[in-house]
């Protein structure tokens, strides 16, 4: 007859092996936690930038790609779904993102007319 799994390990074996899954799950979701944190410090840096009114150029973290589709009104909710998609944000912080940016090339435009 085959020993079972059970016979095979001790007790303090099942601890260190319970000890590492504690571990390594911790870990996982403390890294997975550290992108919304990020996010939302940036949200609120981006809040005290505005108030002192202090201007950065928003589409400077929008890829190539969304600024070109972001420039076709008709294209508004892929553009937010695929800078979702890049970046991890989520619906109102990708929407802001766009509108900042058709804002600022809207801007732009009646700047130079």
């Amino acid at each position: 007859m085959t020993p079972t799994l059970a016979t095979v390990l001790e007790f303090s074996d099942f601890a260190v092996i319970a000890w590492l899954f504690i571990v390594f799950v911790g870990a996982t979701a403390f890294t997975a936690r550290k992108p919304d944190d990020s996010r939302r410090i940036e949200r609120k840096l981006d809040a005290l930038l505005k108030h002192h009114g202090i201007s950065v150029q928003p589409h400077a973290v929008l890829s190539e790609e969304v600024q070109r589709l972001a420039r076709d009104p008709s294209q508004k909710i892929a553009v937010i779904e695929l800078h979702r998609k890049q970046t991890g944000l989520g619906w109102a912080e990708a929407k802001a993102d766009i509108e900042d940016f058709i804002r600022s090339v809207q801007d732009f435009i009646k700047k130079i007319q």
